[in-house]
């Protein structure tokens, strides 16, 4: 570590892209770590989507801006790792990491994750929806939308999954969820729009479904009328990925970079912003939590967090980038 330390401390900088400061405590964490090391860290494009970020890899290489990481919803690490960008690297409390939540060579690595939930407005929705089925059959007209893409963001992607799991689908069946929203849109309760916090509060889509902790950080932090709640037909978790590009311009700094992260400190912030850091288990088991931060966690539902294979996200994606089309076409 004091090698590793004192050579990112010579590059003195760390290029960084799509965190934005009120997504899992990201502010506080980035600001923190420059403290700790006098690193400065360049944010870019904070408020891209996954895809952007992969897209920033193939066309920034050999250039000093390029970014040294990336912070991506599963589908898109595993693109990564087919493209050949990620260098792989174990952080030193990778024991504590779940092997299913791991590539095994270390290409990436889950860092925090929560549960996909519908957050509404209460000052516009007078019917609180408690389900996907809800959405379908309630009186949610051009209210509902999602926050962008499925084939470009993995919020988005994740909520399709959690649709499937409502209406039939598993971790091997994506379809239905796919099939869901185009029966939303047909509704006409489906809005295609990226849903944000400002679109809420326009009223343009007074009902998002989003992670858990998004709603609460972006929307609920800006937005007083919010309610959230986990669909009571699914409860579907995931992770986002740390990974280290292939191509970094400043490659100590980046190893430094998840070094902090999955430190006790560094999962404790990204507690601190209400997500499930991926090292939750062990540090509840070492009386290492931040006990205030965990304390506030919405209860999870009854039988801990299950999640699909890397190899059934990608198939899922696949199918997913075939289909979506149908539903905003």
């Amino acid at each position: 570590m004091n090698a590793l330390i004192a050579a990112a401390k010579k590059e003195g900088h760390l290029n960084v892209i799509t965190l934005p400061n009120d997504w899992a405590n990201y502010g506080t964490i980035m600001k923190d770590f420059t403290a700790k090391y006098g690193i400065q860290i360049n944010d870019e494009n904070p408020d891209g989507t996954s895809q952007d970020e992969l897209n920033a890899i193939a066309q920034t290489k050999g250039q000093s801006r390029a970014p040294d990481v990336v912070d991506v919803g599963t589908p898109f690490a595993a693109k990564g790792l087919t493209a050949g960008d990620w260098a792989n690297y174990e952080v030193a409390t990778w024991s504590n990491i779940p092997a299913s939540f791991k590539d095994p060579n270390g290409a990436f690595y889950a860092d925090y994750g929560g549960y996909v939930a519908i957050g509404y407005d209460t000052s516009r929705v007078k019917t609180p929806p408690t389900s996907f089925k809800s959405l379908l059959t309630g009186p949610y007209k051009n209210m509902v939308a999602l926050n962008g893409s499925p084939t470009q963001a993995a919020a988005a992607f994740s909520g399709v999954f959690a649709a499937a799991l409502a209406n039939g689908g598993s971790f091997g069946n994506i379809a239905p969820g796919i099939a869901y929203f185009k029966q939303l849109k047909q509704a006409g309760n489906f809005v295609p729009v990226t849903g944000s916090a400002s679109t809420m509060e326009s009223g343009q889509t007074p009902v998002l479904i989003w992670w858990d902790y998004l709603l609460a950080s972006e929307v609920g932090a800006k937005y007083k009328n919010l309610k959230i709640v986990i669909p009571s037909d699914a409860s579907y978790a995931a992770y986002y990925d740390q990974a280290i590009s292939k191509y970094a311009p400043n490659p100590a700094a980046a190893r430094l970079w998840e070094e902090y992260l999955y430190s006790t400190e560094g999962q404790n912030l990204f507690l601190e912003g209400s997500t499930r850091p991926i090292e939750l288990p062990a540090l509840v088991t070492a009386g290492t939590e931040d006990k205030t931060a965990y304390a506030a966690l919405p209860p999870a539902p009854a039988g801990g967090i299950t999640s699909p294979s890397i190899a059934q996200v990608t198939a899922a994606q696949t199918v997913v980038t075939q289909q979506w089309p149908s539903v905003t076409g």
